[in-house]
């Protein structure tokens, strides 16, 4: 990622400015009083840790080990600054606590400018939060555990204000360390396996409490819930933070008193479980987004205890990595993805909305947690004599044959492709929606709905057991308005699910929104979905009934009339 912006600002070529300006207060003095006031100069904030341990200064062996603080900044989220800015370090409060290296992000020089001071120079900044400098710490030789310091953060820009950072610097701490556990990573679907959750204080000090952190993804469950954690649920994961009280002094290793257990359910198939040890109040555990905290319901407490014998130690290490562990677990199950489509009846120019799609029928829910790509992917192929006005966000506009179209292609395709977000709940599916005008009555117009793998040189569902119900039809103008017969290119063809059908409503202009037309108020959408969902026309198939009872009945008066004509006659 490009963290600060490229030389290209022009040169401000002050001269011209400064002698239009004069002109126009003599030309005009008295608008002086009148002109808006200048804009608060553009504000970004310097950033990095609150505080950060070092390992105390030990004398020989391989060098002191080191610790590193990462000083940011932050600009303003619309806006770009492009001139040249100082990042000033005042050292002197960590003197004789720390020794500070620098190890500077591309396009940044950083130097010392005199004894307990140093500076950063870079040109531009962009939006949001970009990294100035590592500071490497190390302590300081001759000082003592305990020992606190003070690194002071500033800067400065033409035209930009900067918010000042201040970091603290400790000579010894705990260093909690978790220990992988054991699973086995190809469990089946209820098996459980205990989790004796185990950490090492491998620092200088006791911590003063800890929180331990559990994550699972879908798949897996924890059955046990304790009053000291507190539980967040989103659409992939659940994350357990439990906060244990007491003094874990250091050399020592600690268990849980119980150990937890690990469920795989039904729903499994590749899964993740993540378990991580932190001193309480040490900063942000990375946990669960977007999701409202609960606490345990139980009364039971989660403790942790003395380990019964001495583990094996590993060597002091301050890293992230030493705090936690994340196991891969691999089930054999099933997920049966099932596509569904739609049908509607309307006239030439009448827009309709087909839904369409496909639903997780389980029982497995399948994730692509470590690569976050597309589970799979919607492929739809427009009926012939339609044209799509609006597709769902996401989806991409392909040729016939499901290649690239043109570059700068902007109207509408024959074909669209929709992928999946990178997990598919047991319960979901994805469910889009498309504007088709129909410029052509064509009866029994038939669409194919397909779904499959992400890629098409990789169309498969390697976690499907019934192929044959990956497809479904899109069908307009299909006899009495409802599912067209239209033979089937082959196996796994047909429709899959219960079309719906709905009551069309007249367009203004005979146009989709999409297309530059409006829908009616109150035009009638079944919004349910999973069943083939249903679709919306703004054709009006009432209108063309009521036409054809008027026709039968005009036909039937004049059979009437003539007959009778033909009995005066006589």
């Amino acid at each position: 990622m490009t963290r600060f912006l490229p030389r290209t600002a022009p040169p401000i070529r002050a001269g011209g400015l400064v002698a239009a300006t004069a002109l126009l207060l003599a030309a005009a003095p008295h608008t002086v009083a009148s002109a808006a006031p200048t804009a608060a100069a553009p504000v970004v904030a310097l950033g990095g840790p609150a505080q950060t341990a070092l390992h105390p200064y030990a004398e020989g062996g391989d060098g002191p080990k080191r610790s590193t603080a990462r000083i940011t900044v932050t600009g303003a989220d619309d806006t770009a600054y492009e001139g040249g800015f100082t990042v000033t370090f005042d050292l002197t409060g960590a003197a004789g606590i720390a020794d500070v290296a620098f190890e500077p992000e591309a396009g940044i020089e950083c130097a010392a400018t005199a004894p307990g001071s140093a500076t950063c120079t870079g040109h531009g900044i962009s939006p949001g939060r970009s990294t100035v400098t590592d500071l490497l710490l190390t302590a300081a030789k001759g000082s003592e555990p305990g020992g606190t310091g003070t690194i002071r953060v500033t800067g400065e820009a033409e035209g930009t204000a900067f918010t000042p950072f201040t970091t603290e610097v400790t000579v010894g701490g705990p260093d909690l360390v978790m220990h992988r556990l054991p699973f086995d990573h190809e469990p089946v679907p209820g098996q459980k396996q205990q989790a004796p959750i185990t950490f090492t204080n491998r620092g200088s000090r006791a911590a003063d409490g800890v929180v331990l952190t559990l994550r699972h993804s879908r798949g897996l469950d924890i059955p046990q819930r304790y009053s000291n954690c507190a539980y967040t649920t989103d659409e992939a994961w659940t994350t357990a933070r439990c906060t244990v009280e007491g003094a874990f002094e250091a050399g020592a290793t600690y268990t849980l008193a119980a150990p937890l257990t690990l469920k795989t359910t039904d729903r499994a198939y590749r899964d993740i479980f993540g378990y991580g040890i932190h001193e309480a109040g040490a900063g942000t555990v990375r946990g669960a987004t977007a999701a409202r905290a609960t606490r345990g319901t139980t009364g039971e407490v989660l403790r942790a205890v003395p380990a019964p014998k001495p583990m094996a130690a590993r060597a002091l290490d301050l890293e992230p990595g030493d705090n936690e562990h994340e196991a891969d677990f691999r089930t054999e199950n099933t997920a049966d993805f099932v596509a569904y489509g739609d049908t509607a009846s309307g006239r030439a120019g009448a827009t309709v909305t087909a839904r369409l799609g496909f639903r997780n029928d389980g029982p497995a829910w399948i994730g692509h947690l470590r690569s976050g790509e597309s589970v799979a992917a919607v492929d739809f192929t427009v009926p012939q004599g339609a044209t799509v006005t609006s597709a769902p966000e996401g989806c991409r506009g392909v040729s016939a044959e499901g290649t690239a179209l043109p570059s700068g292609w902007t109207g509408p395709a024959p074909r669209y492709v929709c992928p999946t977000p990178a997990t598919v709940r047991d319960d979901g599916g994805l469910d889009l929606s498309f504007g088709l005008r129909i410029d052509k009555v064509l009866l029994g117009a038939v669409g194919r709905v397909v779904v499959r793998g992400p890629e098409p040189r990789a169309a498969g569902l390697p976690f499907d057991p019934e192929p044959g119900n990956n497809t479904a039809r899109v069908v307009l103008n299909g006899e009495s308005g409802g599912p067209s017969p239209a033979p089937s290119d082959g196996p796994g063809d047909g429709a899959s699910g219960t079309p719906g059908s709905a009551t069309p409503t007249p367009t203004t202009g005979g146009a989709g929104a999409g297309a530059g037309g409006t829908v009616a108020p109150g035009a009638a959408q079944n919004t349910a979905t999973g069943n083939g969902g249903s679709l919306a026309a703004t054709g009006s198939s009432t209108a063309m009934a009521a036409s054809g009872l008027a026709v039968t009945a005009l036909t039937a008066g004049l059979v009437l009339f003539t007959a009778a004509r033909r009995r005066r006659r006589a």
